[in-house]
């Protein structure tokens, strides 16, 4: 089809939606190690998660096997207030760049809660309510899940305890009362409302937290609440199931323009918007039908697939969850108080961990300075003001795209854009003022760590 019969951006309608999340994990040969019990070392069962998770959501969790889990039409008709989302041809940034390469990104900051968190938040907020709880409990870095899992809670009339990254809940706070608006309660972690969290800061006085620390105390407030079940916005394998949207729309928009991208770019905190992104792409991949590069993209300043270790260990710092086998730097790694707060988890979703580790996918790590200048570019040449985690894609992206202009390949780029960047200014502000820094873990930061994994037979 003629380049330009392709729109600036395609929108799909809204029959075109998906009507069922795809689960990758049923055409991976390789499947995600399971979840361990941290007393036993064996996997978990569902008696033993549904304690902590809603019963759907665990049966969601545990299939390995089934490809794809029909949406709910209550839940799909939520999504219709913002999705589809639309599949933006980034011609300005082609023309600044002066590459041959074309690249689009698909863009998940077009609704309230400003990020593609919603997707997952209202399915898990349905299971909630659905099994007649009272409310759910949950940790936010950045702040995006938090803000998404209020929205979803106070759509259907659910309680909502955040506990948000204290560096995060400092440098933030207009996120922080989105949440409040919303109805949630939002408490700096770690805090001194748990039993973990005074754990926490009695051994790492004055710290800034991490989201290994929210998650502790949030899974020990809805263990110890009665009617309250605890909800995650990343790494689970239910995530990424709800995140396919994003793929599956991306997926169905190409094929009307019988499009077909080469190199497929996300950013990667916990994994849960990368592999929302390349879940039916990936499938192809595996099934044969098709080939394509992935890159995720990480902070250098928690560099879980780059540098570190693929094995077993805690999901959380209060080591109160279960054991998952993944890319980590350790459940006690703290990392700086940079402001990727949505990329600050200590390890990568067992999925992506697998698929990695399979060679299937590639990782790169950037600075922090790096991703504000290319966040800054973005939002000159092409009008949105990224999200700080969206700009690690971004900055791949461009890199890819000059790559192109030096070689005259002209690849298809599609890279994930998140969310928007509006209560991140702060951010920015630091990065225009040049008190923005470049810290990086050294070897032997990460080796402490390392030494402190769990020892698993």
């Amino acid at each position: 089809m003629s380049e330009k019969k392709i729109p600036y951006k395609i929108y799909l309608e809204e029959q075109e939606m998906p009507t069922a999340w795809y689960n990758l994990r049923a055409d991976m040969k390789n499947k995600p190690a399971p979840l361990l019990n941290p007393g036993t070392h064996q996997p978990m069962t569902a008696e033993e998660l549904g304690g902590v998770f809603c019963e759907e959501l665990v049966k969601q969790e545990l299939d390995n096997d089934t490809a794809y889990f029909d949406i709910p039409e209550d839940i799909r008709n939520f999504y219709k207030m913002y999705r589809p989302s639309p599949l933006v041809r980034a011609y300005c940034l082609e023309e600044k760049l002066k590459t041959p390469a074309k690249i689009y990104y698909k863009f998940e900051g077009n609704n309230t809660s400003g990020s593609h968190k919603l997707n997952s938040a209202i399915a898990q907020a349905y299971y909630a309510k659905k099994q007649g709880l009272k409310g759910v409990t949950t940790e936010t870095g950045a702040g995006q899940w938090g803000t998404a899992l209020s929205m979803a809670c106070s759509y259907l009339g659910l309680d909502c305890k955040v506990y948000m990254v204290k560096c995060s809940y400092e440098q933030k706070p207009f996120r922080r009362e989105v949440m409040r608006t919303y109805g949630a309660s939002v408490t700096p972690s770690p805090s001194m409302e748990t039993e973990v969290g005074k754990k926490i800061l009695a051994e790492h006085p004055g710290t800034t937290g991490s989201l290994g620390c929210a998650i502790s105390e949030a899974v020990e407030k809805a263990v110890t609440n009665e009617g309250y079940r605890y909800v995650l916005g990343s790494v689970l394998n239910q995530v990424l199931l709800h995140q396919s949207v994003i793929g599956l729309e991306t997926k169905t928009a190409f094929d009307k323009y019988d499009i077909k991208p080469d190199v497929i770019i996300g950013c990667a905190g916990g994994g849960s918007n990368l592999g929302g992104l390349i879940a039916p792409f990936m499938g192809e991949k595996l099934r044969g039908e098709a080939d394509y590069r992935f890159i995720a993209v990480e902070p250098a300043s928690c560099p879980s697939l780059t540098r570190g270790t693929y094995a077993y260990d805690f999901c959380d710092t209060g080591m109160v969850c279960p054991l998952a086998k993944m890319y980590t730097l350790g459940s006690d790694f703290i990392p700086s108080a940079n402001h990727a707060g949505g990329l600050r988890y200590h390890g990568m979703s067992s999925i992506l961990s697998q698929l990695y580790d399979d060679g299937l996918m590639e990782a790169v790590s950037v600075k922090q300075t790096d991703v504000f200048e290319a966040a800054e570019y973005f939002a000159r040449v092409e009008g949105i003001l990224p999200a700080p985690e969206s700009s690690h894609a971004i900055r791949a992206a461009i890199d890819e795209a000059v790559k192109c202009r030096e070689t005259g390949e002209a690849k298809t780029i599609l890279f994930g854009l998140t969310g928007t960047g509006y209560f991140d200014m702060v951010a920015y502000e630091k990065f225009h003022d040049g008190q923005m820094d470049d810290y990086i873990p050294t070897d032997e930061d990460l080796a402490k760590y390392r030494e402190m994994l769990p020892k698993i037979d």
